[in-house]
């Protein structure tokens, strides 16, 4: 008789305690399985960085041949990025970057601060002001966006101060996160303007 025999002939003559006994470890996996450190599907926080830069009055086609492309050379130096994404519209342009999951969020803050001083004198002298940036989550989503139309024909500096005045007091709201306003204007067939506001 083989030792593979005899190791399981208890378990034929018992079955009932065999039974009992495969119930048992069963129960034990589910139980301990409760108390596994690691999620089944875990939450993956990648390293992301938006970078934002405003030219009033600039074509799309500007802000991206001089302003995002001149940003987008020197981060493209950085190291650990793995994906880098641009969009430009109207007087705005915006480039995102995701980096390594062991790469540090702040040191690759501090990495982008130091391309956008080093891309400065590449950009339009007449940029009102220096490209901002921000450390953002792309797991997270907006859970309210307020789209408002000004089909008035009322000027943009107006716009604007309504959409900084309503950017303020959402951020009075309790419990309120990470914010996204976005502000564009977008000219009418007629040659007027409408302002868009995504927040």
């Amino acid at each position: 008789m083989t030792s593979s025999a005899n190791f399981s002939a208890p378990f034929i003559r018992r079955p009932v305690a065999t039974s009992l006994i495969t119930v048992a470890i069963f129960l034990s996996g589910v139980v301990a399985f409760r108390f596994l450190p690691v999620s089944p599907l875990p939450q993956v926080d990648f390293p992301t960085i938006s970078v934002g830069a405003n030219l009033p009055g600039a074509s799309p086609e500007t802000m991206a041949s001089a302003v995002a492309t001149p940003l987008e050379r020197q981060f493209g130096r950085i190291a650990g990025v793995t994906q880098m994404t641009s969009s430009s519209g109207l007087g705005s342009t915006n480039i995102t970057m995701q980096f390594d999951l062991n790469r540090d969020i702040n040191a690759a803050a501090r990495d982008v601060q130091a391309s956008i001083n080093a891309a400065r004198s590449q950009l339009p002298a007449d940029l009102p002001g220096q490209p901002t940036y921000r450390k953002v989550n792309p797991a997270d989503a907006p859970i309210l966006i307020l789209d408002r139309l000004d089909h008035i024909g009322g000027g943009l500096a107006e716009d604007r101060e309504e959409h900084g005045t309503l950017s303020a007091r959402e951020s009075q709201i309790a419990s309120v996160g990470d914010g996204i306003n976005d502000f564009s204007d977008v000219l009418k067939p007629d040659g007027g303007a409408f302002m868009a506001s995504d927040d």
